[in-house]
Parts: structure tokens; C-alpha cells; sequence
């Protein structure tokens, strides 16, 4: 049990193998993420840590309060993890992206993209009314939502229209790509939730513990880089 880090999403883009095989990405920046602090759990094997990520300037009295407390520096979001008694962590230590391997799997949690108000085709896929004879105004709704007077109501849970997204998800089982400490960035197979901008919980997978390289080839830019430098060398020697 380790303690998770606290990411922002920048976007995404694609990585390449040295075989050729194209991998979508998801690119994270771990630009500050530092442990608050670390307290005891009574009655438990595990200690509690807190991290802090995106140093802020103004605060509520509250939260000033909470981080003067602390004897700590304001932070934009605060995130509580549960750490074995072995480990090392300690109040002002800093957690990089080092933290994470390459071709380690890890739970990655945010909050998912809002939709806004949304019907029952697009938030819960509905194929619709017949679009024919007998359907006047109607093609898109949901159809009948309930019985007779026998029970007269509408259960709890059925699928209608309303607010889509901007809640939070959680995907299991995303793998490390890349590991960039020196850009403070990590890159994750595949798409997250949430837009650019928003803040992501990365956590070591509960599902799978091992760890699978990936063998991905140098970035593109440099390979036109060093194309252009032998392109001028060459005429340098004509």
C-alpha cells in the first residue's frame, strides 16, 4: 500500500513502439505534489498522508486556518492517502513522477466532462421511437416510463432524461507509457475522464500488481531534427 499523486491532465497525444505500433496517450504534469502531513490511524496497520498539490496564494480564513495549523503552504487540492507503517513519507517530502514505473499499471480518478441536461439517446443510448407512421413529434423521447395504477408511481433508478456527466469515474488497470521526471510528465495508455485542466487521483492498481515494458522509440521531432542536420551535411560536402 502506497501513497497515490496528484496529477493534472494537459491532453492527449500518441507515442510509437520501436516496432512501429501507434499508442494513444494521455499526458499528465506532476508539477508539485507534497506530503502535508502524516498521522496515525488508531486500531489500524496503515498511517494516513496528505498531500498537497498547486500552491495558491489567496484562501478563505478557513482553509488558512487548516494550513496554518499544519504549519504548511496553501494548496489548491488536498488528497488523503493510506500508506503502510514501513514507509518512509514524511511532512514536506516531496512525491515526483519517479514514483511510477514504466509498464506499471495504476486507478486513475476524476471527474468526468459535463454534458449538461441530456436525453435518453445520448445519456443512457435509447434507440428512439419509430421514425415512421404513427410517431407525431416524438422520435427522440423515452417512451413509457411506468405501469398502470397498479403500482402508480415511477421506480426509483429508472433511466431518463437528465444530467450527463460531471461526476466522479474511476478506470482500473491503465497502463505507464512513459516517464518523464525531467518535464515532470507521465504518460498513460489510453483516455482518462475529465477535460483538459481538471485533476487526477493516480493510484497503484488494485487489479494488476505486475509490470509490462514497453518499448517506445524516440519522439518524432528528433528524428526530423537529426533528418534536417543530415540533409545539411550533406550539402555541406557537395
Amino acid at each position: 500500500m502506497r501513497a497515490g499523486i496528484i496529477a493534472k491532465k494537459i491532453g492527449m497525444s500518441n507515442l510509437f513502439t520501436s516496432s512501429g505500433v501507434n499508442i494513444p496517450v494521455t499526458v499528465l504534469k506532476v508539477d508539485e505534489c507534497k506530503v502535508i502531513e502524516r498521522h496515525e490511524v488508531n486500531n489500524s496497520d496503515s498511517d494516513k498522508v496528505t498531500l498537497g498539490a498547486s500552491e495558491v496564494k489567496k484562501i478563505n480564513k478557513s482553509k488558512k486556518g487548516y494550513f496554518d495549523k499544519k504549519k504548511s503552504k496553501p494548496y489548491k487540492l488536498v488528497k488523503e492517502f493510506f500508506v503502510e507503517k514501513s514507509d518512509e513519507l514524511k511532512s514536506g517530502d516531496d512525491i515526483t513522477v519517479d514514483h511510477f514505473k514504466e509498464g506499471q499499471f495504476i486507478d486513475i480518478s476524476g471527474i468526468s466532462k459535463g454534458k449538461g441536461f441530456s436525453g435518453v439517446m445520448k445519456r443512457h443510448n435509447f434507440s428512439g421511437l419509430r421514425a415512421s407512421h404513427g410517431v407525431s413529434a416524438a422520435h427522440r423521447s423515452a417512451g413509457s416510463t411506468g405501469q398502470c395504477q397498479d403500482p402508480g408511481k415511477v421506480f426509483k433508478g429508472k433511466k431518463m432524461a437528465g444530467q450527463y456527466g460531471n461526476t466522479h469515474k474511476t478506470l482500473q488497470s491503465l497502463q505507464v507509457v512513459k516517464v518523464d521526471p525531467l518535464n515532470k510528465i507521465i504518460c498513460l495508455k489510453g483516455s482518462t475522464p475529465g477535460s483538459r485542466g481538471s485533476w487526477m487521483i493516480i493510484e497503484d492498481s488494485i487489479k494488476k500488481k505486475e509490470i509490462k515494458e514497453i518499448d517506445v522509440a524516440a519522439p518524432a521531432v528528433q528524428d526530423k531534427a537529426s533528418k534536417k542536420e543530415q540533409k545539411q551535411n550533406s550539402k555541406e560536402e557537395q
